[in-house]
């Protein structure tokens, strides 16, 4: 088991590790996820990566550019996205996280398939990062076979087709919180230990502008579950409703959302602009030795 890194913790004095299938993540030093979409329809960069060898170029120069997780999904979970066959998903994901297991570096899968959490759980990566927080039929057990597996679970309302037609209503802050909760507390049910599970509120998945902005600045409540977070705020369109800019615009308020997350004791930040953030995060690190 390889150790990597140290963690940012859920309070100042707190020591945490991700432990994940190969390795175990040290969060004292918050995390860089880079996103690598191996799909056509992505909001961000849909197609830009499309086939295996473009987007294993894409996954090292990530790791270039300071990537410290990499992140592959085959299915665009943006809203009103239709789902993609099961058929078509493996046949994006699997050849890139074979190549992809070699790259010395946590291996994380963004799906909430089954049958893809286990194909690529058997390949050797590390995590699943699971939209839908091992809530379709047989989730939960592909990852009790895999005791050693890191988790996110992410608060979704509705589902991709429909959560932005109806958002959350009421106090979206202590609902996401209930609902992570519930399900961290179903997958140690099942066996899973706590170090192996983030929760990541879900920003964009079903909740309006002010709701994002609610969890970002009201996170400290959702650490309270006790749990590491991830933020993903990457490009999303509340960053756009507040800056006016079109999506292939939105680096500079994206790098600000994930040092504001970080700042705010999100250990893991979910980034299509790594490099952009690696450098943000060592102004925020700079700072924070002399604190």
């Amino acid at each position: 088991m390889r150790r990597i890194g140290r963690l940012h913790g859920l309070s100042g004095s707190d020591f945490m590790i991700w432990q994940t299938s190969r390795f175990s993540i040290d969060l004292e030093r918050p995390k860089v996820m880079g996103i690598v979409n191996v799909t056509p329809d992505s909001f961000s960069d849909g197609g830009h990566h499309a086939s295996t060898i473009a987007a294993l170029r894409h996954c090292e120069q990530l790791l270039k550019d300071g990537a410290d997780i990499l992140d592959i999904g085959g299915e665009s979970t943006r809203p009103g996205s239709p789902a993609v066959p099961l058929d078509e998903e493996l046949a994006r994901v699997v050849p890139l996280v074979r190549e992809a297991v070699v790259l010395g570096v946590p291996i994380s899968v963004d799906t909430y398939k089954p049958a893809v959490m286990r194909a690529v759980l058997d390949m050797g990566a590390d995590i699943v990062n699971d939209i839908w927080a091992l809530r379709q039929p047989g989730a939960l057990a592909v990852v009790a076979a895999h005791p050693q597996c890191g988790v996110c679970l992410m608060h979704m309302h509705r589902d991709p087709q429909t959560m932005q037609a109806a958002p959350m209503a009421g106090d979206v802050v202590s609902q996401v919180l209930s609902f992570l909760e519930l399900q961290a507390h179903n997958l140690q049910a099942q066996g899973a230990k706590k170090d192996q599970i983030l929760l990541d509120p879900g920003i964009g998945f079903g909740k309006t502008v002010e709701q994002n902005f609610a969890l970002l600045a009201r996170q400290d409540v959702l650490l309270g579950a006790g749990y590491p977070l991830l933020a993903g705020w990457s490009r999303k369109s509340s960053l756009g409703a507040v800056t006016g800019l079109d999506v292939d615009e939105r680096m500079v308020p994206s790098v600000a959302a994930a040092v504001l997350a970080v700042d705010r004791a999100a250990s893991v930040v979910r980034v299509h602009d790594v490099r952009e953030t690696v450098a943000a995060l060592a102004v925020w690190s700079a700072m924070q030795r002399t604190g």
